[in-house]
């Protein structure tokens, strides 16, 4: 039997459960209160370009979101290079000089790295046009007539069969 209060203590454990979940879906910022800048301008572009950087020891995740030593030393290194008067571009492009392009959540796509961008979806097409043409070749093909055994061939094997 329910009562009012069992149905308030379950309405109440919900909400709890809800407000505990929460905070956990949303992802976490690991950006420490002394990294953050004074300029809110400046500090929305470092928390852009944070996004758009991965963090070498983490691997998936951005340096935003990283709690690994080397990712606060990136977020510093971008404020620094921000402070200093750096463009976005120039501050991606020291830090790709310096780590590479795997520090970049997504990888450019011009110079070597357009064949990788391209060789997927080249595959896939070379694949396609082998299958249609496959099965295109077996359509055309005649097919198998089932022809009995010649006069001569007949004869044989009632030979063959006679002397086993």
């Amino acid at each position: 039997m329910k009562t009012r209060f069992g149905t308030m203590i379950g309405s109440v454990g919900l909400v709890l459960c809800l407000a505990m979940a929460v905070p956990m879906a949303t992802p976490a910022f690991a950006v420490l209160p002394d990294e953050v800048l004074d300029d809110p301008v400046l500090e929305n572009r470092a928390r852009e370009l944070s996004r758009g950087l991965r963090c070498v020891v983490c691997q998936n995740e951005s340096i935003d979101e990283s709690n690994a030593d080397l990712a606060r030393e990136l977020r510093l290194v971008v404020r620094e290079r921000l402070v200093a008067g750096d463009s976005d571009q120039e501050v991606l492009d020291f830090l790709v000089a310096r780590y590479g392009e795997f520090v970049l959540m997504k990888p450019r796509t011009d110079g070597w790295n357009i064949i990788l961008w391209l060789s997927g979806p080249a595959l896939f097409l070379l694949a396609l046009g082998i299958g249609v043409a496959y099965v295109r070749s077996r359509a055309a093909a005649p097919a198998p007539t089932e022809t009995g055994l010649s006069e001569a061939e007949a004869a044989r094997l009632k030979e063959i069969l006679k002397d086993s």
